[in-house]
């Protein structure tokens, strides 16, 4: 954590002499990173409910969008033109607030369910910033790029001791600060959704998939189970290590996919591609017997 804070801190100084544009969003960052922590420790002392987590987390979003870190714009990928938000009257504030509050909020969330195994979160993390700061830094954004480096660099340093047999767990104060940072850097690089959707392409239909089931049984959406990928293949009898690096290598190929300078098309195609495929495997492995809850703290899915 206090890397992230120095990498955050430096980012913020070296944009100021400029007066850069970044300089508001990265000071942003640097308040909401501050209280989803305090969040999470918070979670992680009381086992706050899967409501005040919500609670919480659209309050981390006001505080990125105050701070102009909201979704504004971005390209068609059917036809690569710009679609700007604000221009939408009288709706166009209405959807920048929703969206941005959907997408920070469900990022952390994604990264939180996300960890039930040892080095997965951390590691897909890891692979995520770096894949953004590298496009950061393409663009001229190098200010910004020290932000995600600061955040692969704690997730990297913490994986000797997280992965299996893990010694020390993220617990909520650590995927709810790596999720807050993936939502907000997508949302400062520009044209990076291709990278976060790619890169957590997996993670995000899990999510997503996961949610489905549970309002389908009558549950809450936001309480955790053992439905989640990762956990349908332990219970299949794959070894924990293997399924953490095949998550890992299939995030990053991903990842590098969305950076190369190929046509468009071929992006939204290899991402349909992924879609349909981990649906696809989420329905086949998924069982009609009722789910329960993760046990362990530092891997419950709330």
């Amino acid at each position: 954590m206090l890397a992230l804070f120095a990498g955050c801190a430096m980012a913020w100084w070296l944009d100021a002499p400029a007066g850069g544009p970044d300089r508001l969003r990265i000071a942003g960052m640097l308040l909401g990173t501050l209280f989803v922590f305090g969040l999470g420790l918070l979670d992680d002392w009381r086992e706050l409910g899967p409501i005040p987590q919500l609670l919480g987390q659209l309050a981390a979003a006001a505080i990125a969008m105050l701070s102009t870190v909201f979704i504004e714009r971005f390209t068609n990928p059917l036809n690569g033109e710009l679609v700007v938000l604000s221009g939408w009257l009288p709706l166009g504030p209405l959807l920048i607030v929703a969206l941005t509050s959907v997408w920070i909020a469900g990022m952390m969330n994604t990264v939180n369910w996300l960890d039930g195994l040892d080095g997965l979160a951390a590691g897909v993390g890891a692979i995520a910033a770096l894949l953004f700061a590298a496009h950061m830094y393409s663009v001229g954004q190098p200010p910004v790029a020290l932000f995600a480096l600061a955040l692969a660099g704690a997730c990297i340093g913490f994986l000797p001791f997280n992965f299996s047999p893990a010694r020390v767990f993220l617990g909520s104060a650590g995927v709810f600060t790596i999720g807050f940072q993936l939502a907000a850097l997508s949302i400062l690089a520009p044209a990076r959704f291709a990278t976060a959707l790619l890169v957590l392409a997996v993670p995000i239909t899990d999510t997503f998939w996961r949610i489905l089931m549970r309002i389908r049984s009558g549950r809450s959406p936001l309480h955790g189970d053992r439905g989640h990928l990762h956990f349908r293949l332990l219970d299949r009898g794959y070894r924990q290590n293997r399924i953490v690096l095949g998550y890992w290598v299939l995030c990053a190929v991903l990842g590098l996919l969305s950076l190369l300078p190929v046509a468009r098309i071929y992006k939204l195609g290899t991402l349909a591609a992924v879609l349909a495929g981990a649906s696809i495997a989420l329905a086949r492995l998924s069982s009609p017997k009722q789910l329960t809850p993760a046990q362990p703290p530092q891997q419950r899915l709330e």
